[in-house]
């Protein structure tokens, strides 16, 4: 399930993208997407030392995008904010653990699927990139569910 952390700042991505150059500020990002600031501020601390977003300082700045918004995707920010999408560490590509329950991976019924789950889950965010979900509705809706 997607964390609040994730739902925050995939909403605080999609603002920054909808923006063109201009560096907004943290007060009005959560003003418009009813963020409590203070933990928007520490999400988008996390965003900028992952390379998401870049932040400047002073009356003009606030923080944009530090790529393009069709090169940023769903799946970035989510690992980002909750860690691997699999549902088991034994499906995760990036997170590998073997469970501590099972007896036989290679016949693990529920290793299969969720795996297809973790794959579907995958193919689908890391395709849909925030340029996306603003042009396309059924991408937003990720966000209100």
């Amino acid at each position: 399930m997607l964390s609040q952390r994730g739902r925050y700042a995939l909403k605080a991505m999609i603002n920054l993208a909808r923006g063109d150059v201009v560096a907004r500020q943290v007060s009005a990002i959560a003003a418009e997407e009813n963020i409590p600031r203070k933990f928007l501020e520490a999400i988008m601390s996390e965003l900028r030392r992952a390379g998401l977003v870049e932040s400047a300082r002073g009356k003009l700045g606030g923080y944009r995008l530090a790529r393009p918004a069709d090169l940023i995707t769903f799946g970035e920010v989510i690992r980002l904010t909750d860690g691997p999408l699999a549902l088991a560490p034994c499906v995760s590509r990036n997170f590998y653990r073997r469970c501590d329950d099972c007896t036989d991976e290679a016949t693990c019924i529920l290793r299969r699927v969720l795996a297809r789950v973790r794959n579907e889950a995958s193919e689908i965010l890391d395709r849909t990139t925030l340029a996306d979900a603003l042009v396309a509705p059924s991408a937003a809706l990720l966000l209100d569910g």
